[in-house]
């Protein structure tokens, strides 16, 4: 069987229209209630929900791909670049490039996209020049050798896909580039970014990197579609919800179906999906601001700060078995009775409450407004 790139002017992709149009009508309403509500926002609510997104779109991006990021690291150089608190001081250059990718998409998103961008986007996802152990081109298309998906054990592999020849990829980037350029207004914002996400992931043109480049870039065409600099919804966090048929779906239609129809239907509801999924993500952010408004004039010192944003960033319910004393010891790094102590205080002061339970199974949550 071929695959889709081996058919003239293969990216020239056809869909039934009349299957879209429900589908896209209910995402485009779901999208006009969240930027609708984004809107109402002020400035420092805005950051927060921004940053929250963020973060879960660089750990999600990732983590579809096998690759484990530290969810503190994430947060910390999230903070940094948009000057929210700093929290856990957590430090990984692979990281730094991979939310400086996301967010220069995002919120330069009315700037060219240019190849000399696309292969600053690539060496920033690859700082050291390494993919984990293996040496790669990073900044620059990929060598000679055959590109493939493959899975299985050795011997008994099995290829999902093979991208086309490194000698076609300077000419598809080109056509790739042109296209993003001119297609923007001429066609629905939504098939745009689910256009862009398969063709960037077809020609694959670097050794590693393409799929965060792709979401990346489906970040972006959304942002230009929304004229927004700012994201409120994660993708990223959906697909990887939907592993599986994401990749089930890609290989699908690059062997050599024509008709994207599946594809935009999936795309379309992985978007609305991820819309109403943010809604807790937002709704978190708001019982933030509001537990420390309440709190404005409670004294805490800044290692109960430290434990009390750990929980507030987990969420209601979602800080794992509660917070104990031991746990307590581990985030602020203080002795038992220091512990103790400081608990005491905040249980005092009413900004965290005993949940059930007595002996060493005694643990707190914070009392959420």
């Amino acid at each position: 069987m071929g695959y889709i790139w081996e058919a003239e002017n293969w990216f020239d992709f056809k869909y039934n229209e009349s299957l879209l149009l429900g589908p896209l009508s209910r995402a485009r309403v779901l999208q006009g209630k969240l930027l609708g509500r984004a809107a109402s926002l002020d400035l420092k609510l805005e950051t927060e929900a921004e940053g929250a997104i963020l973060v879960e779109e660089a750990v999600r991006t990732a983590e579809i791909e096998g690759q484990k990021l530290n969810r503190d690291a994430v947060r910390s150089s999230v903070a940094v670049r948009l000057g929210l608190p700093k929290g856990v001081g957590v430090h990984d250059r692979n990281v730094d490039g991979l939310v400086d990718v996301l967010l220069d998409a995002v919120r330069l998103h009315d700037k060219p996209l240019t190849l000399k961008r696309l292969n600053s986007w690539h060496a920033a996802l690859f700082p050291t020049g390494y993919s984990g152990l293996r040496k790669i081109k990073a900044g620059r298309f990929r060598g000679d050798e055959p590109m493939q998906i493959v899975s299985g054990p050795v011997g008994r592999e099995r290829v999902h896909f093979e991208a086309l020849p490194r000698d076609r990829l300077a000419e598809e980037m080109r056509l790739f580039l042109k296209w993003w350029n001119t297609s923007l207004g001429r066609m629905d914002g939504i098939l745009r970014a689910a256009t862009a996400h398969l063709r960037f992931v077809t020609v694959h043109p670097y050794a590693d990197g393409n799929g965060r480049l792709a979401r990346a870039l489906t970040d972006m065409a959304l942002a230009q579609d929304e004229k927004s600099k700012a994201r409120f919804y994660s993708i990223s966090s959906e697909i990887m919800r939907n592993r599986d048929k994401y990749y089930k779906i890609l290989e699908d239609v690059q062997r050599c179906r024509r008709d994207v129809t599946e594809w935009y239907l999936w795309f379309i509801q992985c978007l609305a999906a991820s819309i109403e999924h943010s809604q807790g993500i937002i709704a978190n952010v708001f019982m933030r601001v509001e537990f420390w408004n309440k709190h404005a004039q409670t004294t805490l010192n800044e290692r109960q700060k430290k434990v009390v944003n750990r929980i507030l960033q987990a969420g209601p319910g979602n800080f794992t078995g509660g917070l104990t004393t031991r746990k307590y010891v581990s985030i602020a790094d203080v002795s038992r009775a220091t512990a103790f102590r400081e608990i005491a205080d905040m249980l005092t002061k009413k900004v965290l409450r005993q949940l059930p339970g007595k002996g060493r199974s005694v643990h707190y949550d914070v009392a959420w407004p």
